[in-house]
């Protein structure tokens, strides 16, 4: 009698398996679809002003269309990493730091977590290598390898801290329920007397520097972290606490960012 009880379970995990195959497989198809829904208007525009202003064939076109497909796939592929992957931890981290009820170690999780994103930042890693090219060539610092190297780092470094105290000050908000539009104008005035006091070749890259620290990496783990955290505690919520803290990460690197370039 046994052997057809397990018969049964057996066909039974097969058939789960089956259905969750299925049912991942169209998310995945959902998804590509929303990706090609995202890029249809990028692409509009490109051959409008391609075949109508300009009148010109588009060159490489089989470089161009292999490109696009890779897009599509990249951009499927990531947003369902976010939402499979990077935003559940996130949150679960806020709500279990939440439950642990030490106020240190939350904050020191949020200081790493905005300082070792932002470093592996690719945006901010291209910004920085840049910078250091214009540098070079503009006599500001060495023209060696070594000298271009170390200001790209020196720079990189000085944003990820900076992104590292905003998300920390972004938390302590959260716990305190600060005004967030307070902390905003504090900082952007601290924006303008930096850009008063610096030198007039490390604004722009300051400016810059604060667009490209809220990019793939940093803006799906910092969001969950301030839902997942406001969402925990008592009173707070999520809408209107959980958010504003990419605003915290865009603001800071300016002001660090022309401090840096006062110090060199």
């Amino acid at each position: 009698m046994s052997a057809p009880k397990t018969t049964e379970a057996s066909r039974t995990r097969r058939t789960g398996k089956q259905g969750m195959r299925g049912a991942f497989l169209l998310q995945m198809l959902r998804a590509l679809a929303e990706s090609l829904r995202d890029l249809a208007p990028i692409v509009a525009v490109i051959a409008f002003f391609q075949f109508i202003v300009l009148r010109e064939p588009i060159p490489n076109l089989f470089d161009l269309a292999i490109g696009t497909v890779m897009v599509v796939i990249g951009l499927t592929l990531f947003v369902q990493g976010l939402k499979l992957g990077l935003f559940p931890i996130g949150e679960a981290m806020a709500w279990d730091f939440a439950r642990k009820g030490s106020l240190f170690w939350l904050l020191a999780f949020a200081f790493c977590l905005g300082f070792g994103t932002t470093v592996a930042e690719p945006a901010l890693i291209a910004v920085a290598d840049e910078a250091a090219e214009v540098a070079a060539n503009g006599g500001m610092i060495d023209a060696s390898e070594t000298a271009r190297a170390s200001y790209a780092e020196g720079l990189r470094y000085t944003v990820a801290f900076a992104v590292g105290l905003a998300i920390v000050i972004g938390v302590l908000r959260i716990l305190r329920g600060w005004p967030i539009q307070y902390l905003i104008i504090g900082g952007y005035l601290g924006v303008v007397l930096m850009t008063w006091l610096a030198p007039q070749e490390i604004i722009g890259i300051a400016y810059d520097s604060g667009g490209v620290t809220t990019s793939t990496i940093t803006v799906p783990l910092v969001t969950a972290l301030g839902v997942g955290l406001a969402s925990s505690i008592e009173g707070r919520n999520p809408m209107i606490d959980g958010f504003g803290l990419i605003a915290f990460a865009s603001l800071t690197p300016m002001i660090f960012v022309m401090g840096y370039g006062i110090v060199i």
